[in-house]
């Protein structure tokens, strides 16, 4: 799956979810997107800064979002890494 396809579906999810107060940034295949709680949930190709990054491949976001792996799984065996706010990482349920 290309980084464009995975910017709509996140564009998607976003916009039916709450504000969530707080910036979280996607490293997808070493492509950022980040995605601005405080502006509505607004989602960009921007790398700047954010209180949380999540970096995975696009293969493995894409099998957390069908049921395929389980996050806390992909965290354990390094499929996913988190660096920032934990708290706000275990809020993504809502985007996947």
């Amino acid at each position: 799956m290309d980084i464009n396809t995975v910017m709509e579906e996140l564009q998607k999810q976003a916009s039916n979810t709450a504000p969530f107060g707080a910036k979280l940034k996607f490293v997808i295949d070493d492509k950022a997107i980040l995605i601005d709680g405080h502006n509505g949930n607004a989602v960009s190709f921007d790398d700047g800064e954010a209180d949380c990054t999540i970096t995975t491949t696009s293969e493995s976001l894409m099998k957390m979002k069908s049921g395929d792996l389980n996050p806390m799984m992909a965290v354990m065996t390094g499929k996913v890494k988190i660096k920032g706010d934990m708290g706000l990482a275990m809020k993504l349920q809502s985007l996947l």
